[in-house]
């Protein structure tokens, strides 16, 4: 029980982390997760203890405790935030990075960003460079 609540405890910190510039390696929120859960969770459970995880509670709090966090724990905050930053950002940045490809292979598709995505995903071989590395930022392929 008490794992579960660790992890839900870092599920929701990296859920709740904000946006950022697009391009480089991104993370999965799974893989956020247990990474978080495997370098903070004994941090999170010492100094943290009952924080809000809105408004980036837990991160708060393990930043204000730097001094006391073990430095793997600080270390992969701060690559988990930048990288679950750069995915939510890559997120925002696919429609607009892959209009022209949209309007070209995908102008029979059902209105909606996310059939516009599903179409865009599934067409490897015919979407630009741009767009394809957009969408694999974004976590979508």
């Amino acid at each position: 029980m008490e794992k579960r609540s660790r992890i839900f405890s870092c599920a929701l910190l990296a859920m709740s982390l904000a946006a950022g510039v697009v391009r480089a390696e991104t993370i999965s929120f799974a893989d956020a997760v247990s990474t978080l859960v495997q370098a903070c969770g004994t941090d999170i459970k010492k100094h943290c203890r009952g924080v809000n995880l809105a408004d980036h509670g837990v991160q708060q709090c393990l930043q204000q405790h730097q001094a006391e966090v073990s430095p793997s724990c600080t270390t992969t905050l701060s690559e988990v935030t930048n990288s679950i930053q750069l995915r939510l950002a890559a997120q925002a940045s696919v429609t607009k990075i892959c209009s022209e490809d949209a309007a070209r292979v995908c102008h029979d598709v059902a209105p909606g960003e996310a059939n516009l995505v599903n179409c865009l995903a599934r067409a490897t071989e015919v979407v630009g460079k741009k767009c394809s590395q957009a969408i694999t930022d974004a976590g979508w392929r």
